[in-house]
């Protein structure tokens, strides 16, 4: 009965915390993932060298399922990831080395395994089954069940063929097939019964259930999870310096919790739901916190803290705070090197040659970075006590000193409370 229990919980979890964009026949799919524990899959194509942010929520959904008994398969597109998913494209995709999208493969299939319990779970590469397809049968057995227009009127085809001055290629075009051929392959080896995906993998998703109402007379679901957006308008998962990854070589923890420590307040409700475990309680306690003193920013500590362990593990979520909490006080001695540079990487930075020490002034170095408009400009920042350099604040000294660079490298420029310029010496 407790498992019964559980399993009828999920759909009122994710409800609740605004996960479901859409479904195939809700209340059909309510009732079939309360009757008994479910398959289901999301699928990763190796288009890089690591996930990043964006693919977290779908990661976090299928720990979700797996909290309330189901099953999850995580699908590396070792062969899709060859053809190119041509949703969300304006124009063509770069075909990749398949020996290079192989190795990415292999880098996905070893981080995915941060968030999936794999001993209640499965793991699979596409490659495994598409490269042993042979195209003169494939055509026959799996092709025929794809009427063209209904191709066609998938949106990720009709707006690369309206819209765009190369249309699309055969290769991409045929994405969709191998897509749906993906989830017939799960249905037939796990009783794969869900997938799951951003909104605009919504046609590929209903290719496959059509697809496998054709072949096998069985009905199978399918879930779009909701289009992470933020409040400025800004792409999410982006900064000044770039995509936030997964992998702490590209983005160190420091810029994943920051990250999230500077979600704006509208924001912060959402992403707590979305991209943590904590109960409904608690979050709506951490909203009413952020009405009543948005100074503290508690949520945003909260979902920092809490994101960044989950993808980097505790020790470099502490850590991370460390730095972040050293920079807002300004008292950047106690940080190592090595917590040094990871602030630095999330900041805008500027090269500065060696024999510049001592001789270049303060006032070019603010000009050089950015941080001032003209000379002037940067006197009177100085004179105003605006500028500090590791924390402290710059006086009538004109030049850059040796005593002004941290561990032979880094000088770090904080222009009132918030402007930060990392100097790195080349």
């Amino acid at each position: 009965m407790a498992a019964a229990h559980l399993l009828s919980k999920l759909w009122e979890d994710l409800s609740w915390r605004g996960l479901i964009a859409g479904s195939t026949r809700p209340e059909d799919l309510q009732a079939h993932l309360a009757q008994a524990p479910r398959v289901a899959y999301v699928g990763f194509d190796p288009t890089a060298d690591s996930l990043h942010i964006g693919s977290l929520l779908p990661l976090l959904v299928l720990r979700r399922l797996q909290r309330f008994g189901h099953r999850p398969i995580v699908l590396i597109g070792g062969g899709t990831g060859l053809i190119g998913d041509p949703s969300g494209k304006t124009g063509e995709r770069p075909l990749s080395p398949e020996e290079r999208v192989s190795a990415w493969a292999d880098r996905l299939r070893a981080q995915v395994r941060t968030f999936i319990d794999f001993d209640h779970a499965i793991l699979v590469d596409n490659y495994d089954w598409l490269s042993k397809l042979q195209l003169v049968p494939f055509l026959r057995d799996v092709g025929k069940h794809f009427p063209l227009g209904a191709m066609i009127a998938k949106e990720a085809v009709r707006s690369r063929m309206g819209r765009s001055d190369e249309g699309i290629s055969y290769t991409e075009f045929s994405y969709q097939v191998l897509q749906a051929y993906d989830f017939m392959a799960l249905h037939e080896r796990h009783e794969c019964t869900l997938q799951l995906g951003g909104t605009d993998q919504w046609g590929n998703i209903t290719a496959g259930i059509e697809l496998i109402r054709r072949v096998k007379g069985a009905t199978v679901h399918g879930i779009t999870l909701p289009l992470v957006t933020k409040a400025d308008g800004m792409k999410f998962g982006k900064t000044e310096t770039g995509t936030i990854w997964l992998d702490s070589a590209k983005t160190s923890p420091y810029e994943m919790f920051q990250f999230w420590l500077n979600s704006a307040d509208e924001d912060v409700g959402t992403y707590l739901r979305y991209f943590t475990f904590l109960d409904r309680d608690g979050i709506q306690a951490l909203e009413a916190m952020t009405r009543e003193h948005p100074e503290q920013r508690e949520a945003q500590r909260v979902l920092a803290r809490d994101v960044t362990t989950l993808v980097h593990g505790a020790p470099a979520a502490i850590e991370a705070e460390l730095i972040s909490r050293s920079l807002f006080s300004g008292d950047l001695e106690g940080l190592s090197e090595l917590q040094l540079d990871q602030a630095c990487r999330a900041m805008p930075t500027t090269a500065m040659a060696r024999d510049e020490v001592g001789k270049l002034p303060i006032v070019d170095l603010l000009v050089r970075t950015g941080l001032a408009a003209s000379k002037r400009e940067a006197r009177d920042l100085v004179n105003a006590g605006s500028i500090s350099m590791n924390g402290r604040r710059a006086g009538s000294e004109p030049l850059v000193s040796p005593g002004d660079v941290r561990f032979g490298r880094f000088i770090v420029l904080r222009k009132g409370k918030k402007s930060y310029h990392a100097i790195t010496l080349e």
